[in-house]
């Protein structure tokens, strides 16, 4: 379990989604870009949701359990970052709600 630490609070993430979300919020980021980040809490946690503004200025530190880089689903990636850019900003969904996107398959 990775974790990413902002404006000193932080949150769980596993490590696969987390390096699809280093991905996209760096990119936003390197642009200059603030915007909404959102994730449902799981059942161990109550449940509920959770949402984050991302602002270029403010530290943001990616940690990660294991030491190798899993291998990125381009799918996953492309839909994260259309919801990036979308109304609701960055919204935080699985792996498999990819599959039915309608987008390439290369890169799973």
């Amino acid at each position: 379990m990775g974790s990413l630490s902002y404006n000193h609070k932080t949150f769980d993430f596993d490590d696969r989604i987390l390096t699809h979300l280093q991905i996209v919020i760096v990119r936003k980021l390197r642009r200059g870009e603030s915007f909404l980040v959102s994730w449902k809490h799981t059942a161990q946690m109550g449940g509920g949701r959770s949402s984050i503004w991302v602002h270029p200025s403010v530290p943001l530190l990616f940690t990660f359990a294991g030491g190798r880089s899993p291998t990125v689903n381009l799918v996953w990636l492309a839909q994260l970052s259309l919801s990036a850019d979308g109304p609701h900003g960055l919204v935080v969904t699985g792996e498999d709600l990819a599959h039915g996107s309608g987008l390439p398959a290369q890169g799973r």
